[in-house]
């Protein structure tokens, strides 16, 4: 199957096996509960080392050596990695244990539960994590966004059976169709749907209440000069 990336899919071939990638709405239940899913986002967007990783391939379109130095050189938090396999798991179409590792009971008893690695080092699992959630929940389509839909509230929960509902009712879907996009899917979806939505996005919304206060100034200063 070929993936397309613009929607987050992703395929990674190790050895004879293919290892396909789909942020659907139904993998992203996948993942946990509402607050689960949430907490995964959050576990892999705030961890200490992870955000270099992110400034990297933004300014390189890779990780050079170095970083991966500086990165093994350092802790990376057990909650990211943690995150990281269960989002890689459950976007995966097969069992992806191979890639990612797993989590076995301890032989030696001075651990409960010990991490074995899988074939991926553990930045690029986070970054592939990191893509497919947020192409997953929050959508990475370039649409615009009106100031008046966007409530600067964060979000406790993430509840995807809405969205699956939302696009049946929008686009005639079937349940199962509907299951299998992603919010970045879903998104471009709306936008070519409805795409005369009249509004300001935020930005526009700024600039033009900046202009309109800037020239407010403006008369004012000039009616105290007349004045003065």
């Amino acid at each position: 199957m070929t993936p397309i990336k613009e929607i987050g899919e992703c395929l990674i071939t190790a050895g004879d096996d293919d290892y396909f990638f789909r942020p659907s709405f139904a993998n992203m239940t996948r993942i946990g509960e509402p607050d689960e899913i949430v907490r995964a986002f959050y576990d892999l967007h705030n961890d200490a080392v992870t955000p270099l990783f992110q400034r990297a391939m933004d300014a390189y379109g890779t990780i050079p050596a170095w970083l991966y130095q500086y990165a093994n050189s350092h802790q990376i938090s057990k909650p990211v990695i943690m995150a990281a396999i269960t989002v890689i798991t459950a976007c995966c179409d097969k069992d992806a244990t191979p890639l990612v590792g797993e989590i076995i009971p301890g032989k030696t008893g001075k651990w409960t539960f010990v991490y074995r690695k899988g074939l991926m080092h553990p930045i690029d699992m986070i970054l592939i994590a990191q893509s497919l959630i947020t192409h997953g929940v929050i959508g990475k389509a370039k649409v615009r966004q009106l100031q008046r839909n966007e409530t600067g509230k964060a979000t406790t929960d993430f509840r995807a059976f809405e969205y699956i509902s939302a696009a049946r009712n929008h686009f005639s879907m079937s349940r199962t169709e509907s299951e299998q996009l992603s919010m970045t899917e879903f998104q471009l979806m709306l936008a070519a749907k409805y795409p005369d939505q009249k509004g300001l996005t935020r930005d526009e919304y700024e600039a033009v209440a900046d202009d309109y206060f800037a020239k407010k100034a403006r008369k004012l200063a000039k009616v105290r000069n007349q004045h003065s």
